[in-house]
């Protein structure tokens, strides 16, 4: 409020402070509105009734008029009350509906999920868990971003993202991890070559073109191919080089090469 009161004499500005009503405020005068008679709003409110009147009383003052007409034996809202009655319940309805969604999304229940996830989830396993995600909790706002492994641990670190799906052996500190799936490599090659076969078939490859993806696109999955190459004895001919798997996948099935992948094990 204090952003719109810069450059008003201070009486004006106390005025403006006055007349702002407070939820508590609407709250009691909606109870006595709808109850028409005090005895029995303070105890809907589960308080005295000396306090509820005088906060009734002291309301009026604040608005500058009469909401209430009040007798020994009755209590009947006056024209201008009638009129507050409304408002007041917006603004009580209003504050309700900031409590409840600020609940709900302190359970999860609402506000925004924020995932990052490396290509190959987008596959499996990100399409049934989006699914059903978005049947159990409705309200609440997905956002999904393509990453590589090596920056998810940084945006969960500095709260960009809520939750990463990636290969990665451990997880930081300060974070938790929690496997979906376990993966193996295998040896894709293209369908109109001759099957490898026998023991010796992996060491076979060296000497044809791979399609390689660079450490510098993703350090981690670069990491785990060349262990798993090293392995097998493997020294790969890097030939080809892709930024994704699934282009990876792409040039291997145009017969441009063999690739390492990472499948579901």
């Amino acid at each position: 409020m204090s952003q719109y009161c810069e450059g008003l004499d201070d009486t004006y500005r106390k005025t403006l402070y006055d007349l702002m009503i407070e939820v508590r405020e609407a709250e009691y005068f909606v109870a006595v509105a709808e109850e028409l008679h005090f005895g029995r709003a303070a105890e809907r409110l589960r308080m005295s009734q000396p306090p509820l009147s005088q906060a009734i009383r002291q309301l009026e003052r604040k608005v500058g008029v009469e909401l209430l007409h009040r007798t020994t034996r009755t209590v009947v809202l006056t024209s201008a009350g009638k009129a507050f009655l409304d408002r007041a319940r917006l603004l009580v309805g209003a504050s309700r509906a900031a409590q409840l969604t600020a609940r709900r999304a302190g359970d999860g229940l609402a506000g925004e999920l924020r995932i990052g996830a490396v290509a190959s989830a987008f596959d499996e396993p990100l399409p049934h868990l989006v699914a059903e995600f978005r049947r159990r909790y409705p309200d609440v706002t997905l956002t999904l971003e393509e990453i590589d492994t090596h920056e998810g641990a940084d945006a969960l670190i500095t709260f960009r993202l809520d939750l990463v799906i990636a290969r990665l052996a451990s997880a930081p500190p300060g974070l938790r991890q929690r496997p979906l799936r376990h993966d193996r490599f295998v040896l894709v090659t293209p369908r109109t070559w001759p099957e490898p076969e026998g023991s010796g078939a992996p060491q076979a490859t060296s000497n044809v073109p791979w399609v390689w993806i660079p450490r510098r696109i993703s350090p981690d999955y670069h990491d785990q191919v060349v262990a798993c190459c090293s392995a097998e004895g493997l020294t790969p001919h890097q030939h080809h080089l892709a930024r994704s798997i699934s282009t990876q996948l792409a040039m291997v099935a145009a017969g441009a090469g063999v690739a390492d992948d990472g499948a579901a094990g």
